[in-house]
């Protein structure tokens, strides 16, 4: 079963991983230290000897406590207590809704292999014997002879990974949960401020500093703080100065460790990130705290990828990051605009242009814009940085990316209107996808919405919205916000948008179809089959070749050890039991309700494409259909008598 909340983790279960945090007043941190603005993240420190909670020598890493339970925490959490299994990882949240959603069968996002990974680390597994042969799918290779070899190698290597406590665990406690961490992690929300000074640009640190105070006035004497979120550059300051205030004479490391998840492909991109950056102080105190980490994500990242940099490289590496994928997507969004009224074809281009080695053929698809939490708000972050230190010129460079983006948004918006003879009214608009991108139910900042509120002014009959992903709960919750903006927008409360859990219910007697989420279902050409690789494609769980792999599963493998294989689904049997939802959940009010039932989470492939012959059949004519992610093959759509409209091309 799941450990309770506030249980006290076996101390026997414990093993040392081989790593310590700073331990001495020469080595650590203290109040009274000054960062060095001028410097590269040096700091002096002054130290009381006398002090009784002054760690002394090495101790390895027993308990992490990782604050925000959200896209990024909860997913970082989930990878490092399941690759792991001797250090208790707390994720905590003062939002006891979302709690209860991650201690439940429901959890509060959805991500590709996330369920799998709570499933195993909050849960554990029970000792199973390897799955019979009559358990396997009809057709299925026999490979119990190959899993039974594996398991002779994990005896002569002495492994013993078949069963496993559970040490990943949720709470709402905050202030206790920090109090018995070695290491703090912070992985808060720092939205766009929307208000007062650097509105519109500079970054809201509200909940940061809020959790920070709460950090540093409950974190253990010797503990690290990390800096998960995306943070202005010189955020480590900030926290000193705090500690400086709140707790005089005691000893803290303060590192940079900032997330390159991608939504729809965070686990895979935690299980094979291209890279870790560990940022820290140039102390001695600092690299020791910086190996600390670095001792954390050793167990499966090659040590060649966890890169260390002083606190300050690593604050802005994040935002550079993001601003330079987010510049490659707004300049192939440029040139597709040409493409349109030249006639040139934008996957043309992009093909063309991504052979040459010095270009590449990453972030190079046109389509209605960016979206998420991450790109807008960290390219505002970096113009508000420039502009703050008067570089107004690489300042106005940086917006431009944002300004090419909702350009590029607008402009898709105007064609639909345009194409459907300057008017919407008493038509039926279908947009397909909702979420900013494919496999993730996350909808910040997601297009759709402001192309909702730009449809709305055309007094349309209807907008119906289908998503595979995100539940039509949490759809309608946020279209409601929009009042705010004029009338109520929702059909059950007088408006016009109304969200399907049927595609072809969506679809029926549609005047356009409006493609804004490129999930594979709405494509109208074959998938095609993953093959077995040690290096998947994004939106995959990494197998391993010299592992077998059971019918039916992922393999997740650590450095190549057989003792991490998730057989998933011959080990559902051997999970402890999964705690029951919430009654206000909404995955289970989807479930109990009339709509189709929710995808299971550890069932996302194959996928299932729709008839777009049978969503033809029902459409009103003339058929229009705007492709906003350039998925669809143009010729096959004519042959169903549907005029397609597609970024970059220049249409019917």
């Amino acid at each position: 079963m799941s450990l309770p909340v506030d249980h006290e983790f076996d101390s026997e279960a414990i093993i040392s991983a081989g790593s310590s945090v700073p331990t001495s007043t020469e080595q650590s941190l203290n109040g009274t230290d000054r960062l060095d603005v001028a410097s590269s993240g040096t700091r002096t420190t002054v130290g009381d000897d006398n002090d009784p909670d002054t760690p002394v020598g090495p101790r390895p890493i027993r308990n992490i406590c990782c604050v925000g339970a959200g896209y990024v925490g909860g997913p970082t959490a989930a990878v490092i207590a399941f690759k792991n299994p001797q250090i208790r990882v707390t994720v905590v949240d003062k939002d006891e809704r979302r709690i209860r959603r991650w201690n439940s069968r429901h959890l509060p996002i959805y991500e590709p292999g996330l369920a799998e990974i709570v499933r195993i680390a909050r849960d554990g597994v029970r000792n199973h014997p390897s799955p019979p042969a009559s358990s396997k799918p009809d057709g299925a290779p026999h490979i119990l002879n190959e899993h039974e070899a594996h398991k002779a190698h994990n005896r002569q290597e002495g492994i013993t990974a078949s069963s496993r406590v559970p040490n990943l665990v949720f709470s709402a406690n905050v202030s206790k949960c920090i109090r018995q961490s070695d290491i703090v992690i912070i992985a808060v929300n720092t939205p766009t401020k929307m208000r007062g000074s650097g509105a519109g640009s500079a970054t809201d640190m509200t909940a940061f500093e809020a959790v920070a105070a709460d950090v540093v006035q409950h974190a253990r004497n010797g503990s690290i703080i990390v800096e998960k979120s995306t943070v202005p550059c010189k955020t480590a300051q900030m926290i000193q100065e705090m500690i400086a205030v709140r707790r005089p004479g005691e000893h803290f490391e303060i590192l940079s460790n900032p997330e390159f998840l991608a939504a729809g492909t965070a686990i895979h991109d935690l299980l094979r990130p291209d890279r870790v950056i560990i940022g820290s102080a140039t102390t001695e105190a600092g690299k020791t705290a910086a190996e600390t980490l670095a001792g954390v994500y050793s167990g499966w990242v090659d040590e060649a990828r966890i890169i260390t940099t002083n606190i300050w490289s690593s604050e802005l590496a994040k935002l550079v990051a993001n601003s330079m994928l987010a510049q490659r997507l707004s300049s192939i969004n440029s040139i597709s605009a040409l493409c349109e009224a030249t006639g040139a074809e934008i996957n043309e281009i992009s093909a063309s242009i991504g052979m040459d080695s010095r270009v590449g053929d990453k972030f190079l698809r046109a389509g209605i814009g960016f979206g998420g939490s991450c790109f807008k708000k960290d390219v505002l972050s970096l113009v508000y940085l420039a502009e703050s230190l008067g570089l107004k010129e690489v300042g106005a460079y940086w917006r431009q990316v944002v300004t090419m983006n909702e350009y590029q948004r607008n402009r898709f918006t105007s064609r639909v209107i345009k194409c459907l003879n300057n008017t919407l009214v008493g038509k039926k608009i279908t947009l397909l996808g909702y979420a900013f991108k494919k496999n993730t139910s996350d909808t910040r900042e997601a297009p759709a919405l402001e192309i909702i509120k730009t449809l709305l002014d055309e007094n349309p009959g209807e907008i119906a919205i289908f998503d595979p992903c995100c539940n039509p709960y949490v759809i309608e919750s946020e279209i409601r916000q929009l009042r705010g903006y004029g009338p109520p927008a929702l059909r059950d409360d007088g408006g016009a948008v109304k969200v399907y859990s049927d595609v072809y219910e969506a679809c029926a007697s549609s005047n356009a179809v409006l493609i804004v989420t490129e999930f594979d279902e709405f494509r109208n050409t074959e998938l095609v089959a993953v093959p077995h690789s040690s290096n998947p494609p994004p939106g995959h769980l990494p197998l391993n070749q010299d592992m077998p792999e059971f019918p039916g599963t992922e393999a997740i493998s650590r450095k190549g050890s057989a003792s991490d294989l998730l057989y998933v689904a011959y080990a559902e049997k051997d999970l402890e039991i999964e705690p029951n939802c919430a009654v206000d959940c909404p995955d289970c009010q989807r479930e109990n309700g009339s709509e189709v039932t929710v995808r299971k989470l550890s069932n996302n492939l194959p996928k299932n494409q729709v008839d777009w012959e049978r969503i033809s059949n029902n459409m009103e004519t003339p058929k229009w259909l705007f492709d906003g992610r350039c998925i669809i093959e143009i010729k096959k759509m004519t042959q169903l008598g549907i005029r397609v409209e597609s970024i970059g091309s220049a249409g019917f």
